[in-house]
């Protein structure tokens, strides 16, 4: 979309004011961000997290916006209704009840969805109350104790604090997502990797002013992350078409079909879904294991053992990428559907026999190229964030972040394209319409 073309979303009052709409519950997202929780030292805290940089805590904050770092009421993130959301999915195949609202339309989604908010509340108190209880161990470098007051008193106000920051921005997302532009949940994890960069560009500048960095390896950084976008949008719009022909049918005295046209595949279907689900479950034990954890413990040696830099953090980071790459793609598409709307419609796929033996050949088609979306996005995520560690980087943009920057920003712009040229056929349309009518 060309800079005409965003001047023209102005220009469009409905797309207007879902713009608008959606600037205006971010910046609201962005304002929480700021806003502590009470009963912490923030210095002490700051300092704390300046030493956890490029950890599982730095990796928690990165998707929390920074309010992690700053505790504020939006600390826990978005995390806990993707961890629930994840939970009910994989509910579904299991549960005959899940896998008959699923089945129901719009009623069964609505009923999902209530329990997903409820899971929400629950993951969050338990998030929580591992927090606060964490946060009553912890000191900062200088011995200076993060808790000003600690006890149960602290502990309950953290956890309604950060259960209703929680709840309050799964309520965001979701009027983002009906009310405004692009999906609401995904802009909210955009925004917080976003309102980082300035941040991020300063440090780099003061470091090349300070000599601890180089102008060459600034260089091969920016060239490689321009790489790595180019990568991520060549492959977000690449597709694996399959060819279908359309039979023809005599209706009445008019004739139907008889066109070929084909059937779109992307090479990855399941988006930025995968990392978040990843991240989201790589991060909710550890968290609770860093936090609750005594030194030399068990948890706390989990907890070590799943955080950035550890070969068994990537092991399972890119197995759990590729399993929910599947695991999504086969909510989201079914093959025999598809196939099934393809045989309602006299539609075929030349050499191959309508009905099951279309919907294997799909899926067959659909698992390979699935194997390579996962390599895609495991390897954007991970290979990214070795390169940066390798070079002891000071600063976390790995590849997580980039992909979902620049799938986010697709969608969006495809959503907000999407308006525009429904508006503009529908204008198109009626005034065909009104000229095809003054001629009888």
């Amino acid at each position: 979309m060309a800079i005409g073309g965003f001047q023209n979303i102005f220009k469009i009052p409905e797309l207007k004011k879902r713009v608008i709409f959606t600037f205006a519950l971010l910046a609201v997202y962005r304002i929480g961000v700021h806003v502590p929780v009470p009963g912490i030292d923030s210095i002490a805290l700051a300092s704390f997290f300046a030493r956890a940089k490029g950890t599982l805590l730095g990796l928690f904050d990165m998707f929390s916006g920074g309010a992690f770092e700053r505790l504020s009421v939006f600390a826990l993130g978005i995390m806990p209704y993707i961890s629930a959301s994840i939970i009910l999915q994989l509910l579904t195949v299991v549960i005959p009840h899940l896998e008959r609202l699923s089945k129901e339309g719009e009623q069964g989604r609505k009923k999902i969805t209530q329990y997903t908010r409820y899971g929400t509340v629950v993951l969050s108190i338990i998030q929580g109350f591992g927090i606060s209880v964490g946060l009553e161990k912890m000191s900062s470098p200088g011995g200076a104790p993060i808790v000003l007051f600690p006890g149960w008193e602290f502990r309950l106000m953290t956890v309604i604090t950060l259960t209703a920051g929680t709840a309050f921005i799964m309520w965001l997302g979701e009027q983002i997502t009906e009310r405004g532009i692009g999906n609401g949940i995904s802009l909210i994890i955009f925004a917080g990797i976003v309102a980082r960069l300035p941040n991020a560009i300063g440090n780099t500048f003061r470091l090349l002013s300070a000599g601890e960095m180089g102008i060459f390896l600034i260089l091969i950084l920016l060239a490689f992350m321009v790489l790595v976008i180019g990568l991520i949008v060549f492959v977000e719009q690449g597709q694996r078409r399959i060819s279908v022909q359309y039979a023809k049918r005599v209706i009445g005295r008019k004739m139907y079909g008889g066109q070929s046209t084909h059937l779109p595949l992307k090479i990855n279907t399941s988006g930025v879904i995968p990392p978040i689900f990843a991240s989201s479950i790589m991060m909710f034990p550890a968290t609770i294991g860093q936090f609750v954890g005594d030194k030399g413990s068990f948890l706390q040696a989990i907890a070590s053992a799943m955080s950035p830099g550890h070969i068994i953090y990537y092991l399972l980071f890119v197995g759990l990428i590729c399993f929910f790459c599947y695991f999504y793609t086969a909510v989201t598409f079914n093959p025999v559907d598809v196939a099934d709307n393809m045989k309602k419609h006299g539609g075929y796929i030349p050499g191959i026999r309508p009905g099951k033996r279309t919907a294997d050949y799909i899926d067959k088609v659909l698992t390979r190229i699935t194997l390579g979306g996962a390599i895609y996005v495991s390897a954007v995520c991970v290979l990214p964030s070795i390169l940066i560690s390798r070079f002891n980087v000071p600063f976390y943009f790995g590849g997580t972040a980039l992909l979902i920057i620049v799938g986010v920003a697709i969608d969006t712009i495809s959503q907000i394209e999407s308006h525009m040229l429904t508006r503009h056929y529908e204008g198109f349309l009626a005034k065909g319409g009104a000229r095809i009518k003054g001629r009888y």
